[in-house]
């Protein structure tokens, strides 16, 4: 007998500032130095593309998206640890893609810390490329930790 894998139902829909608190709660569980809620809240309000993952009725993860300029920016993208391991965050980045492809973008940019191998895979299993490193960029402790910058371009059938 062999185990099948059955994927959890996750349902998205845009994020609401009155969602913030319980969004507030995965950061600090899943970042050692996580976003402010003040930077969550001016995300919303400067129009970012702002998108929840949910289960039932759990948040179990969140996205940020900035889209400008035939670019566009990950700006957060998150899973809550307790439901890390079974494909969400591949899901979550697969609505991120498709919100991307139906503008007008040619490229999709996103940073990580050079640490996060789990996150690493992930992307470069979706066709994501590293194309920079930034020294030092994200606190860590007394140090600091470099930030890859990864990039998705997208070919224009016209």
């Amino acid at each position: 007998m062999s185990a099948v894998f059955k994927p959890v139902p996750l349902k998205l829909s845009p994020m609401q500032e009155e969602e913030l608190p319980e969004v507030m709660q995965i950061e600090e569980r899943a970042y050692a130095f996580p976003w402010s809620i003040g930077i969550m809240r001016g995300c919303l309000q400067q129009g970012y593309c702002c998108w929840l993952g949910r289960v039932g009725d759990e948040i179990v993860g969140y996205f940020i998206l900035s889209i400008a300029a035939g670019e566009a920016h990950v700006m957060n993208i998150c899973i809550d640890p307790a439901w890390q391991g079974q494909g969400l965050g591949r899901r979550l980045m697969r609505q991120l893609i498709y919100i991307v492809r139906n503008r007008d973008v040619e490229t999709l940019f996103l940073e990580v810390r050079a640490s996060n191998y789990k996150a690493i895979s992930l992307y470069e299993s979706m066709g994501f490329n590293e194309i920079h490193v930034r020294r030092g960029y994200y606190p860590a402790g007394k140090k600091r930790e470099d930030a890859l910058i990864f990039a998705l371009p997208f070919v224009s059938m016209d």
